[in-house]
């Protein structure tokens, strides 16, 4: 029979980093999420085409998205290799699914990280669902990124 401490992933791995991250993203941890991050992490958006780069871009959209997600859990968990948007090589991968609501929508997602050799997360794709939830995520993730002076204002133009 194994004990808790025997089925834990070795640290330094993709998988022991998925659960890392989700542990940080469940107690709304910033501190333990950056620990996390590669430095030159890129996360792409279904609300933005063009992906948040670097760590302290990336810091700060998860800080908005923390305070904007009601009610968010994890709900499966999946592991294996996928090729990264970045340069098309494989890399050990996890898809996290969950579920939340955002300004009464809601919102079920999969969070996919890909992981570097030290196991550090270098790639994060987020996929959401339905439509109408994207447009309320994107509003309340802008407003609180022009907020947190992360982003302009859009113009009025």
């Amino acid at each position: 029979m194994e004990t808790e401490a025997e089925t834990e992933a070795a640290p330094g791995t993709a998988t022991a980093t998925a659960e890392r991250f989700r542990a940080a993203v469940e107690k709304e941890d910033l501190g333990a999420l950056e620990e996390l991050f590669a430095d030159d992490i890129r996360l792409y958006s279904p609300v933005k085409f063009q992906p948040f780069e670097g760590k302290p871009m990336v810091m700060g959209l998860f800080g908005v998205l923390l305070r904007t997600f009601e009610d968010f859990r994890y709900v499966g968990e999946y592991d294996g290799t996928a090729e990264t948007s970045a340069d098309g090589g494989e890399a050990p991968s996890a898809v996290l699914l969950f579920r939340t609501v955002v300004n009464g929508k809601a919102i079920h997602g999969i969070d996919l990280l890909h992981f570097d050799e030290e196991g550090l997360i270098k790639e994060f794709t987020v996929m959401v669902r339905p439509q109408s939830a994207v447009h309320a995520l994107g509003e309340a993730v802008l407003a609180g990124l022009v907020a947190d002076g992360l982003v302009p204002a859009p113009r009025g133009d």
